[in-house]
């Protein structure tokens, strides 16, 4: 596959950008290009069990962006298969000569922002800026297509040895989707994995073959239930529940950080109440914990729903926390950090960072790594700097797409070897 096929598919994905679990039209466009590779693309509950996600989008949601894909032109079949069973798909391209099972992770999911129309804004200035609420802004949109030109080329070419297992992942927003991957055997037999990241902050073309400070995570939901009354009338009547988050979140996010590792708390949604006259009978929050060490994450997990319990019983509340996502920690394998570095150092277009890349985020393709590593295999978490002029989540970001090929190549290298 050449570079104008790559940027072409690049740009259908962003123009057409969906959220966790709604990549319906991107999982059917994905599963017909791997059909058209002579591919037996595995896709729904071989893919993915849907009954192991927490939050999973409704029949309602579902449907809805299932409308916007078929309004594309989307295989009608391949639609109805995804909203019933999910979105994640798998495909194997094998070697002509026996060798390990490479697992590589694409992560398909957008996000819940509403993307910039500034003419500045190169998507918006080329006609591929998505129209709704959904935007690409952390660079899926350029891993997908990078693993549809991957399997593209291997295919063409199957002198390597070995197999290499395509697994293109929803939902990696929320850390969700890699868990409900995992669950139905999609990391099994897996000898290396590696996922790879663009943009971050680098210039176009910087690889590192591996990072360290991937923090681990649990996203929670909070529900509050109080009890309605008349806020004038008979206020002692009720409890309230709007006033009990908003207790609870300030006691979250007072709790201390630790000595040992270093620690983020987020509160990033509030909603409650009915009416202005109405004692609030009911809340919600949105909330995560975050930590270089996984330990203290669990830990501090903890601690954030003794505080949201806590002030459920000072104000006569009940309190549900439900865990809905989350990620670990990552140690990357040196030895494919140093074969990732030596292939970037052998690409003029490339430079190699020559080691390690320092994270501040999260990404549940550490669940992918750890299933690997504690079977005995090896993993590794590769960056390529796109250049990006705004930072990832914002509506302004963008990836430069000259890094595209060039993380394609450093792939379909090191497979090769």
């Amino acid at each position: 596959m050449e570079f104008d096929e790559i940027v072409a598919l690049r740009r259908d994905f962003h123009r057409h950008a969906e959220p966790a679990f709604l990549e319906i039209r991107t999982s059917s466009a994905v599963t017909a290009h791997l059909r058209e590779l002579g591919l037996q693309p595995q896709t729904g509950q071989a893919a993915m069990r849907t009954d192991t996600v927490v939050d999973y989008p409704s029949t309602q949601q579902r449907e809805q962006f299932a409308e916007r894909a078929t309004r594309t032109g989307a295989n009608t079949t391949d639609i109805e298969h995804a909203v019933e069973f999910g979105t994640a798909v798998i495909a194997e391209v094998r070697g002509r000569r026996p060798g390990p099972t490479w697992g590589l992770r694409f992560d398909m999911d957008a996000l819940p922002l509403t993307e910039s129309d500034s003419p500045e804004h190169a998507p918006a200035a080329r006609g591929f800026r998505c129209e709704h609420d959904v935007m690409h802004a952390c660079g899926h949109d350029g891993h997908t297509a990078i693993g549809l030109g991957l399997a593209s080329r291997l295919v063409a070419d199957d002198d390597f040895a070995g197999t290499v297992r395509f697994l293109f992942q929803p939902a990696e927003e929320g850390g969700r989707g890699a868990a409900s991957m995992i669950a139905a055997g999609a990391a099994e037999g897996i000898d290396r994995f590696v996922a790879v990241h663009l943009g971050l902050d680098e210039p176009v073309g910087q690889v590192s073959g591996g990072i360290q400070g991937l923090l681990a995570t649990t996203k929670m939901r909070a529900t509050f239930t109080g009890t309605a009354a008349h806020a004038a009338g008979a206020p002692e009547q009720g409890a309230n529940a709007l006033v009990t988050a908003a207790s609870a979140l300030l006691n979250v996010m007072a709790l201390p950080r630790y000595s040992t590792a270093h620690t983020r708390i987020n509160v990033g949604t509030l909603h409650g109440g009915d009416n202005v006259n109405i004692v609030p009978s009911w809340a919600e929050m949105t909330l995560e914990a975050r930590s270089t060490d996984s330990d203290v994450s669990t830990e501090l997990t903890e601690r954030i729903k003794t505080a949201l319990r806590g002030a459920g019983a000072m104000h006569g509340v009940a309190v549900d926390v439900v865990n809905t996502g989350g990620s670990a920690t990552m140690d990357c394998d040196v030895e494919l950090v140093e074969a990732i570095d030596r292939i970037a150092a052998e690409l003029t277009e490339a430079t190699t960072a020559a080691g390690f890349k320092q994270m501040g985020g999260s990404d549940d393709a550490s669940l992918f790594a750890r299933e690997v590593q504690r079977h005995g295999g090896t993993a590794t978490y590769m960056t390529v700097g796109g250049g990006n002029t705004a930072p990832h989540h914002n509506p302004l970001f963008d990836i430069d797409e000259r890094a595209l090929p060039i993380a394609l190549e450093v792939l379909e290298r090191l497979v090769r070897r």
